[in-house]
């Protein structure tokens, strides 16, 4: 992400930038990584992802995931550079972690957390006050 802001902001005050990469994908250490297989690889995961998972075009797997303040100062050197032409931003639907071989959705709310089959150490549930009626 450093790299592609230091060239936009080159190339919106007018200098040619030549942007090189020496990995087979696109931003360094926080990159997305696309096709699911090249996260396979990456891992040394032995058989590939199952068909259940679809395209593996279909998927861009963060090695770092980026959350941005809505009006943060990373937003507005966003806006500044004009990069936003290539990218949309989007509310976060989910998070989920890889556990055991099976990826599993982090619960949000009371009621996801309830219900999830995601293994969980009791030690990590934090102390809820408990609510008496009178």
């Amino acid at each position: 992400l450093t790299e592609c802001i230091l060239s936009g902001i080159m190339s919106v005050n007018g200098k040619k930038v030549l942007h090189m990469d020496r990995n087979p994908y696109y931003g360094g250490e926080s990159s997305s990584i696309t096709p699911l297989e090249e996260l396979y690889k990456r891992f040394q995961l032995l058989e590939g992802p199952p068909e259940s998972m679809g395209r593996g075009r279909d998927w861009n797997v963060d090695l770092i995931p980026k959350f941005l303040m809505a009006n943060g100062q990373l937003v507005k050197m966003l806006l500044y550079t004009e990069v936003t032409r290539y990218l949309d931003f989007k509310v976060v639907e989910g998070s989920f972690v890889y556990k055991g071989g099976k990826i599993y959705k982090v619960p949000s709310t009371e009621t996801e957390a309830l219900a999830s089959r995601a293994p969980l150490d009791p030690q990590d549930i934090p102390k809820c006050p408990s609510q008496e009626s009178p």
